[in-house]
């Protein structure tokens, strides 16, 4: 069975309604937590007519990571074996929860799997990622596209294909299927970071000890509006957060990520 978590702040009604009615349709969930962090309660919570709901009201901003350890731990303390961590953004056909499921259940080293991600005009989402350097971060978030093309096209793996599975190292948070087992043992998100790249640390710590898997025969749909390209206060979260990572692990000198990314592209370029 799993247990799914969705972060609100300040989210439209409409787009929660169409998440959980994709949600209500999977007889494997056991429990839905949605998690308020808006500074006032929905204002109608009507849409919450399945039993299988808890709505948890924060009354403030505890960030993304912190909030959905709220539930984490809920389902580790409850021993649930899979915890889907899962954006209010995101919408999904019938029997996709059942496939990643079923697929976890078979493969017991799988920490994590993630579905193919797809914007709703049907185009790909490029979400499998190396560790990222500053560079991959930073600096392409300020510089014009074109000078950062290449860098950019293999920090994304754009050369796999996305038609494989892979085991990668940084996977999107937008839709994460975890194994709680495993992030029990590893720790849940750092609480350190409000935004941004808790998937990053997250997918790292347990990639360093189990595989996390990019599983392209799901797939799912994200109505992703990259919120810090077109607001300066969220910009400002973002980079502030980055650098707390980098601080972390290391901004030039992190002899992990470079043994990592070195062993994904081997492996990459040996399914192509």
């Amino acid at each position: 069975m799993t247990n799914v978590s969705v972060v609100l702040y300040k989210t439209p009604l409409e787009q929660l309604e169409r998440l959980l009615q994709c949600l209500y349709a999977s007889e494997r969930i056991n429990k839905i937590y949605i998690i308020d962090n808006s500074p006032k309660r929905l204002p109608d919570t009507s849409i919450f007519k399945d039993i299988r709901v808890e709505y948890i009201f924060n009354g403030r901003n505890l960030g993304y990571g912190k909030a959905h350890n709220i539930a984490l731990r809920e389902s580790c303390k409850d021993n649930i074996q899979f915890h889907l961590v899962v954006n209010s953004d995101i919408y999904f056909e019938n029997g996709t929860i059942e496939k990643l499921e079923d697929y976890m259940s078979a493969n017991a080293d799988v920490a994590l799997l993630s579905p193919r991600v797809l914007y709703p005009d049907g185009r790909l989402q490029y979400l499998c990622k190396l560790l990222p350097r500053p560079s991959d971060l930073l600096l392409r978030r300020f510089l014009p596209d074109k000078m950062c093309k290449n860098r950019r096209a293999t920090f994304e793996l754009r050369q796999s294909g996305y038609n494989k599975i892979m085991n990668i190292p940084y996977l999107s948070g937008c839709f994460m299927l975890l194994r709680t087992e495993h992030v029990r043992e590893i720790g849940f998100f750092d609480e350190r970071f409000f935004m941004y790249p808790e998937d990053i640390d997250l997918t790292r710590r347990l990639h360093s000890r189990h595989q996390t898997l990019f599983f392209p025969d799901v797939q799912i749909v994200h109505d992703h509006q990259q919120a810090s390209y077109h607001s300066l206060r969220m910009l400002l979260i973002h980079v502030v957060n980055l650098c707390r990572y980098f601080n972390k692990w290391g901004w030039i000198y992190d002899p992990e990520r470079d043994e990592t990314n070195s062993a994904v592209l081997r492996s990459v370029s040996k399914v192509l």
